[in-house]
């Protein structure tokens, strides 16, 4: 797999719910704090988001995508001097592949949900991500269309099975979305998220990922994108944010953790499937990355934040 698919697996996202709005009239409507990634799509009509913590609101025509990562609370309106209306107090949550309507609907349709994250390490996604993710250039909306067209049908017009097609359209775009966000050229950001839209260092964290348990030096990992040592140590650097090394050690380490949580493999066969051969050097870096011995973890299934 590729490093995001990998990343993503590793989380294990699930559908929490999958529906939609069709607001009409005048609005205000506020979403509280939510444990979850939420994503929605404008499938017709325009409105404002505003999002808290955030001071500037954007403003969603048809065909813009929207992921909101962090679990701020929300709002969409209409008109952003109206009093906002509390969601459960007019929606029947959870919406469970229902398009709900508000004032009679007609003039802003939206169709998503919610994304659970079920892997002990969240923030190895969100923490790359800002509080709104905007999809929004005509191209990109262009690549969400047929998705999005597909979503608002299966949940218009409720067939045998459509639950289900919605909840996988749903992911679709919610990779859609991730994909177009690398693609914006976010050129200065640093973290392995981004360093995915540069072809050498993208090529060169799928090939740890690929093959984790690989030997790897700083020299062989350069060769691999063509370039030197000491310039393809420094770059990696300044687009990841810490060596590639350390990348390699924490990528290992949440295999592990994962393999630990999910499997009935010992931690000798965990490390070794890792290229460890002694179990203490494999001790030793799991505690320095995930906070914890490997049995305490296993014992207790323990997680920590993954930086970066």
């Amino acid at each position: 797999m590729d490093p995001l698919s990998d990343v993503l697996s590793l989380l294990r996202p699930h559908t929490c719910r999958a529906g939609g709005f069709d607001l009409g009239g005048n609005f205000c409507i506020k979403f509280a704090q939510h444990a979850s990634v939420k994503y929605y799509a404008v499938a017709y009509g325009e409105c404002w988001l505003t999002v808290e913590g955030v001071p500037k609101a954007v403003r969603l025509t048809e065909g813009d995508c929207f992921l909101l990562p962090r679990g701020f609370a929300s709002c969409l309106a209409s008109d952003l001097k109206l009093t906002p209306v509390d969601a459960p107090t007019i929606f029947p949550f959870p919406l469970n592949g229902r398009i709900a309507s508000y004032n009679g609907g007609g003039d802003c349709l939206l169709v998503g949900g919610n994304f659970v994250l079920t892997g002990k390490h969240a923030d190895i996604l969100l923490a790359e991500l800002p509080p709104i993710v905007h999809i929004r250039k005509k191209s990109h909306k262009a690549a969400m269309r047929w998705c999005v067209r597909q979503m608002r049908d299966e949940l218009r017009n409720p067939q045998p099975g459509g639950f289900l097609i919605a909840q996988q359209l749903a992911y679709v775009i919610l990779v859609q979305a991730l994909r177009l966000h690398l693609a914006e050229g976010l050129r200065g950001r640093v973290g392995w998220l981004f360093a995915l839209s540069d072809k050498q260092m993208s090529a060169a964290i799928t090939s740890m990922h690929d093959e984790p348990a690989h030997d790897w030096t700083v020299e062989e990992l350069g060769q691999r994108v063509g370039m030197s040592r000491s310039i393809f140590a420094l770059r990696f650097k300044a687009t990841v944010g810490v060596s590639p090394m350390q990348y390699l050690t924490r990528w290992r380490m949440l295999l592990a953790g994962d393999r630990m949580a999910n499997t009935s493999n010992s931690i000798s066969e965990i490390a070794q499937s890792l290229g460890y051969e002694s179990a203490s050097a494999f001790a030793k870096a799991f505690k320095k990355i995930m906070g914890c011995s490997p049995r305490q973890y296993g014992r207790k299934n323990l997680g920590t934040i993954w930086e970066p």
